[in-house]
């Protein structure tokens, strides 16, 4: 269209919304603010008009005109202007009203541009509708990644894997019917789940609080803290004097740690012979000279023993191979050992031969926590734990370690004296970075909940039933002229061996499976434990927690005796040999008797945790 016969009356000025005289000089403005005003020059003054704002638009209304593709710089500037009194505006508007494709071009700073005329509300209309148009899409996108975000993380473990789902109910029906006499085993209650369970497992935390490699650990930091307080309250230790690590993925982790951060590779460690109570991770190598543990491959190992006639340690022994030895690390504590454990002599060995003393107390740490044995914290220097076993936990390991000023010695005087232990800085870099990654968040506010029960008296009158209850089953044993080595038990568990009956270990161990009572195998001390173990352990922290008591302690020493019978049996007539011997257990009456008995009897208990 030929716009040469129109004379515009319009002119563009640039105004940063500061009112000023039409017939002042217009200067370049340094923002976007743009408008559209009447040149007072072509009008009578009486016609004053204020500036309208420009509008700068994308062409996205189905009623704008398409711009030639690639004039990426060509904008729809738009107005809305009041009515105008004067007629050659009056043509102008009136003509492009009619024709909705007439525009007016121009150019603004060589960018070439068209102004052009809207009907009222047509603008705001559009711009509404493509505005709520957009919001629905968006609305909808979102609600469809919510979907998809539910439908792979709400499933219930039921809906989301059956199959694992429909072992763990199996799994749970075993524990409940079943009769759980493995010293190393415990029930946890139904917090301790939760917490194992929670969306803690989600986050990472490097380091120690304070100090994690990760940010957003203001939370972790908080429940680490305050396990670690707990930890401390539980077993009546001055955080002046002791720290304590609750990173540790396990007792075994904890010990190489405690190797890691004060001794180096090739340096000699003591620890109970295996076979006598010990174990693994205190150095452990076979007779022919096979190395099993990390302990033993990374550091020069010799083990002490216990006497063969008694089963208690023999401590004239261990101190004459000490003083021959020289360990860096003497290490008491065990996994089969039914005794008391004499510290103060453990202090004066280490002393003499100038060793830290480390205890692993891992199977006896909620008996030391109850008051009800001996502690270890009067004596040692380092020491070690699982946190699952008489402590109620979940499954790992925690450090305590002394700090502050060492005791002073006789020789040395007190003025200026300031000898330090040494060992925080380096035991927590030993299980991080050394030896670990990220702690385990979910298991750490776990334990922190187990350790505030710990200092309850409710957990301390636990913990003496444990010991009673392990005393009534080691007396009901010895009435049946059972052979228990030491002749009893100071603890949790009692150790029985099966030679003199002729049994192994394992066949014993596999026959009382079956009846649905679990135990372990044991070495005896003397035994060949490496290939026929001779005899078994049974504890009493797991049953305690189901409510048991004395009498009902004497009743599974009857299952665990008739156990017994049904081995000899099925050995005598099959052999000793597994193969052979797994024969004569297969459709075994007597088994399955003894199985309805030890279920009925089970059943009756409750729980820890779940429903039944």
């Amino acid at each position: 269209m030929d716009h040469s016969q129109f004379q515009s009356n319009l002119t563009l000025g640039f105004n940063s919304h500061i009112t000023s005289s039409s017939s002042s000089p217009r200067k370049p403005i340094a923002d976007d603010s743009i408008s559209l005003q009447i040149n007072s020059s072509f009008r009578d003054s009486s016609n004053s008009t204020s500036p309208f704002p420009l509008q700068l638009l994308e062409q996205q209304c189905p009623n704008d005109d398409q711009l030639e593709s690639g004039t990426n710089a060509a904008v729809v500037v738009s107005a809305t202007l009041g009515q105008e009194k004067e007629e050659g505006v009056e043509e102008n508007e009136e003509h492009l009203e009619n024709e909705e494709d007439e525009e007016e071009e121009f150019s603004i700073l060589g960018h070439p541009m068209c102004l052009k005329r809207r009907k009222t509300g047509e603008t705001s209309s559009c711009s509404s509708s493509t505005s709520s148009s957009k919001r629905v899409m968006k609305d909808h996108e979102l609600e469809m990644r919510k979907s998809a975000v539910r439908a792979w993380s709400n499933q219930p473990l039921c809906v989301a894997d059956p199959d694992i789902h429909e072992i763990m109910e199996k799994e749970k029906q075993r524990q409940c019917k079943g009769i759980e006499l493995i010293a190393s085993e415990n029930f946890v209650c139904r917090a301790v789940m939760e917490a194992l369970g929670s969306h803690l497992t989600n986050k990472y935390s490097e380091g120690m609080p304070g100090a994690r490699y990760y940010c957003g650990n203001q939370y972790i930091d908080e429940i680490e803290l305050l396990c670690c307080k707990r930890a401390l309250e539980a077993f009546h230790l001055d955080s002046d004097k002791w720290g304590v690590n609750v990173q540790p993925y396990s007792c075994t982790s904890a010990n190489f740690a405690v190797y890691t951060a004060l001794i180096h590779p090739g340096d000699r460690i003591m620890g109970l012979d295996t076979p006598s109570g010990g174990h693994l991770s205190h150095g452990y190598y076979t007779p022919n000279g096979k190395k099993v543990s990390g302990a033993s491959i990374f550091f020069e190992s010799l083990p002490y023993k216990v006497n063969p006639q008694t089963g208690y340690i023999d401590f004239d022994k261990l101190e004459e191979r000490a003083n021959d030895f020289r360990p860096k690390i003497l290490i008491c504590g065990g996994s089969s050992y039914p005794r008391e454990w004499d510290y103060a002599r453990f202090r004066k060995i280490a002393d003499k031969c100038g060793a830290v003393l480390l205890c692993d107390m891992a199977h006896i740490s909620g008996l030391v926590a109850a008051k009800v044995c001996v502690s270890p914290f009067d004596y040692c220097d380092v020491v070690t734990s699982t946190t699952h076993k008489s402590l109620r936990g979940p499954r790992g390991g925690i450090v305590f370690y002394r700090k502050g000023l060492k005791p002073k010695k006789r020789s040395q005087t007190q003025a200026g004296y300031n000898d330090q232990y040494d060992f925080e800085e380096k035991i927590n870099f030993a299980v991080f970075p050394s030896l670990q990654g990220g702690p385990h968040n979910n298991h750490i506010a776990a334990l922190a909940i187990a350790l505030k029960q710990v200092a309850t008296p409710d957990y301390q009158a636990y913990m003496q039933q444990v010991k009673k209850n392990a005393q009534a089953l080691a007396s009901a044993l010895l009435r049946k002229k059972c052979r228990l080595v030491t002749g009893g038990t100071d603890n949790h568990l009692v150790l029985w061996d099966l030679r003199n009956l002729g049994l192994t270990g394992k066949n014993y161990e596999k026959v009382c499976e079956m009846c649905n009572i679990t135990l372990n195998k044991s070495a005896i001390f003397g035994d060949n434990g490496a290939i026929s173990p001779g005899g078994v352990r049974i504890g009493t922290p797991a049953m305690t927690s189901r409510g048991c008591l004395e009498a009902d302690f004497e009743t599974m020493a009857d299952f665990l005796l008739k156990a017994a019978q049904i081995t000899c049996i099925v050995q005598r007539e099959h052999g000793k040999l597994q193969k052979d011997f797994l024969k004569g257990l297969q459709d075994n009456k007597d088994i399955v008797e003894v199985r309805n008995r030890v279920e009925a009897f089970a059943s009756q208990f409750a729980m820890p945790g779940f429903d039944i």
